[in-house]
């Protein structure tokens, strides 16, 4: 079994010796912060709605179903959220303020600045001390100004089982008016504080941002929140791949052939197979909704098998000599059929990949009716439940890979075609997205491609015209735009333990991620990419159209992970958590390129990235569609529009 045996191990991964030592909690468990007493579950993520636990963390989350939105259909059960000992370590962070304004606060376009002495928002490592860069916008997805959101972004991954402290000073009013501290606030700075918070501010909080060149009669709110550890966000999918593999032991996946076709695309493709591969199951059943089964150790626990189809195409080219296998990662709620786009045939059959896909289970097409109908029913705890299904989908994918090598390889019919010694991964949207859990987990590649990808979903999705839909959904049950903050905040903890905001940090030292993104993109923001990459330490080879902050540009790389970017001539994109909508989307422009085509085969061969544009600037302007009045301006005024 390739490489595969060296991973089947007992979680080694999670005894994370830079975690700090779990501490004793020193604030009181809640079901609303009066901190911020505007809105009952800001500010968030916050201690408060912890409690004391046997955990890596020394916490386990404690939310209440009073303290979730109410959407008319019953209170929320919390118990996915509580089963985390912390926060999202990607996610936003936010309070609601009323009358602030953004006067003085750093944009996405000037992150830098939120490390500076004078920046009006913090916040801070605990533990080392250490700022973190971010960005602060208000919510622009609604014109209702007395309900608008004030988040803070993190501009890379916060670290695990970490304490931060959040601060806020010199917000204004609309009218150019101090922002008062908050009720509790003011009393804490007082010295008038509630007798079971005050310690933690006059010990704990004021001391650190005091270190950092905080004034205490400055500061209008603060407040503490614990990242979960990675044994809580990554444990379940790591149990379930060593399980899994085990499970199918060195003969790989049982699976059957359903379908050959050797006629289907004569001019690239020599065989299209279809086939199906049972799968070691760890949830209720099979279909969109089901969820998982957790054992006495409050770890997922096999329980039964099902099918999993699959997609192969041969290309002519491994008729002459066998070719190396390419797993492709599907789009938005898309499906395996996706790997016989045109171009995809056209680019195997020239550079040689026999190329092979299987449904993402969670997020697959026969999932998106079932998200639908949970999101228009109101019932949003029950969403859970596609967080508990990706689980099982990267399973699948992993069992592929190992049955492509296996199984496939050794195929009386097909083997022949197939050089199981090379194994990679390319994915383009979601794919691009959820390749970087798909590379973290997997046993098998070295390398993987990720197109127009990023983390986290939270910032993401409202930035994104995908989420136009979803969005109205949540609006038709939740009638305060803050219910739907708080709801994207805490979709983002489960999410975490299946996308790339719970592993980007854990790549293994020896593989490459190879990511590329398209400027102006109307689906995937490049803020996402430029998180991604910063918490990658990827390098970003310079491509004659920006620098991205916080990362080095570079000619070209052999090593290591690497962000490239194309532009396509839009206008530059709202500052705001607005999609881009203007011009055409470049979305699916940047695979087609022959520059990006021949940098991505260079990469999957050999790990080398390199330009391949024309003198070395990757513009295509001539690809915008834009029309003569859709400008910088115009992408601005999107921030001004309610969705």
């Amino acid at each position: 079994m390739p490489r595969a045996l060296l991973f089947v191990l007992a979680l080694a991964l999670l005894g994370c010796p830079s975690e700090p030592e779990p501490y004793v909690a020193s604030w009181p468990t809640l079901v609303c912060d009066d901190l911020a007493e505007a809105y009952c579950g800001f500010p968030f993520p916050n201690n408060v709605f912890t409690e004391a636990a046997d955990t890596p963390t020394g916490l386990r989350v404690a939310l209440s179903p009073d303290a979730l939105p109410n959407t008319g259909t019953g209170a929320y059960d919390p118990t996915a959220w509580n089963r985390g000992d912390g926060f999202s370590p990607g996610g936003p962070i936010f309070v609601h303020l009323p009358g602030a304004t953004e006067a003085g606060l750093n944009d996405s376009t000037d992150i830098g600045a939120s490390l500076e002495a004078g920046a009006l928002s913090v916040v801070l490592n605990l533990e080392t001390g250490e700022a973190v860069p971010h960005w602060a916008e208000l919510d622009r997805t609604t014109d209702v100004d007395s309900q608008r959101t004030l988040l803070l972004q993190p501009a890379v991954r916060l670290e695990d089982a970490t304490r931060y402290v959040v601060a806020f000073r010199g917000l204004s009013t609309a009218l150019g008016q101090a922002l008062p501290p908050t009720s509790m606030m003011e009393q804490i700075l007082a010295g008038n504080g509630p007798a079971d918070r005050q310690p933690l501010y006059d010990e704990e909080l004021l001391p650190a941002l005091e270190a950092a060149g905080w004034g205490r009669d400055e500061i209008q709110i603060a407040w503490d929140f614990t990242t979960a550890s990675r044994a809580s966000t990554t444990g379940w999918l790591l149990q379930m791949r060593d399980v899994a593999l085990a499970e199918v032991a060195d003969g790989g996946p049982a699976f059957t052939i359903d379908s050959v076709e050797d006629d289907w695309n004569p001019d690239h493709i020599a065989f299209r197979i279809h086939g199906t591969m049972q799968a070691p199951r760890f949830l209720t059943g099979s279909e969109a909704g089901a969820t998982l089964v957790f054992g006495a150790d409050g770890l997922p626990e096999l329980n039964g098998t099902m099918d999993v189809p699959f997609e192969v195409l041969i290309p002519n080219s491994a008729l002459a000599e066998p070719k190396a296998l390419l797993q492709y990662g599907h789009g938005l709620f898309g499906e395996l059929d996706q790997i016989e786009s045109e171009h995809f045939r056209n680019w195997i059959d020239e550079y040689g990949w026999v190329f092979f896909a299987a449904d993402l289970k969670g997020m697959a097409s026969d999932d998106e009716d079932w998200v639908r109908g949970v999101l228009l029913s109101g019932e949003l705890d029950r969403m859970a439940a596609m967080y508990d299904r990706l689980h099982q989908g990267f399973v699948n994918w992993i069992l592929l890979m190992e049955l492509m090598q296996t199984g496939m390889a050794e195929h009386p019919d097909f083997g022949a075609y197939i050089d199981p010694r090379e194994a990679q991964y390319h994915g383009i949207s979601q794919g691009g997205i959820m390749g970087l859990v798909y590379a973290a987990a997997s046993p098998h590649i070295d390398r993987a491609a990720l197109g127009v990808m990023g983390q986290p979903y939270a910032l993401l999705l409202s930035r994104s015209v995908d989420f136009e839909e979803f969005f109205l959904a949540l609006k038709l049950v939740l009638d305060d735009p803050r219910d739907i903050q708080l709801m994207l905040g805490l979709a983002q903890m489960l999410w975490d333990r299946v996308e790339p905001s719970g592993w980007s940090a854990y790549v293994e030292d020896d593989k490459q991620i190879f990511l590329r993104d398209a400027i102006g993109d109307h689906q995937v923001t490049t803020l996402g990419a430029h998180v991604m990459a910063r918490t990658l330490g990827a390098a970003h080879v310079d491509t004659g159209i920006r620098d991205v902050w916080g990362l080095e540009a570079v000619a070209g790389t052999t090593s290591g992970h690497t962000l490239v970017e194309y532009d396509f001539g839009l206008p530059t994109v709202p500052t705001c958590n607005v999609p881009m909508s203007l011009c055409g989307g470049p979305h699916g422009e940047l695979r087609k390129l022959d520059p990006a085509l021949q940098q991505l085969d260079l990469f999957l061969r050999t790990g080398e990235v390199r330009n391949f544009c024309d003198g070395g600037n990757c513009s295509f302007p001539d690809l915008s569609e834009c029309e003569v009045n859709e400008d910088d301006e115009a992408a601005q005024a999107l921030c001004g529009a309610n969705r």
